[in-house]
């Protein structure tokens, strides 16, 4: 999983909502095709920014009360989290380009 750090229902408020900074959370399983395909992006986002964005992933097959507490409808759903609270949501496998952008804007 490189640097992305695994939650689940026990520790999503510490590691998610109560993180002063920006979370970006993959919610995936491992049944997904372009769960897969992402997983290398998010592990590099989680190594770009080092210090400056949290990164987590989330298994909606072992966690369905939180995937369903967020509207999960398709895999992968990168949402990002500020204050605890879901600023921005990118569904489905992105480009890096696209993730470092989104984070970029949401970090300015």
């Amino acid at each position: 999983m490189g640097n992305a750090v695994k939650v689940d229902e026990q520790s999503w408020e510490q590691e998610v909502l109560k993180h002063e900074g920006l979370v970006l959370v993959d919610f995936w399983a491992v049944w997904c095709g372009p769960c897969q395909m992402i997983a290398p992006i998010v592990d590099d986002m989680a190594s770009d920014y080092t210090g400056r964005v949290k990164v987590v992933k989330l298994n909606t097959d072992e966690n369905p009360a939180i995937a369903g507490r967020y509207k999960i409808m398709g895999i992968p759903t990168l949402m990002f989290f500020k204050g605890g609270q879901v600023v921005d949501t990118v569904v489905g496998a992105v480009p890096k380009g696209n993730l470092k952008s989104k984070i970029d804007k949401l970090l300015a």
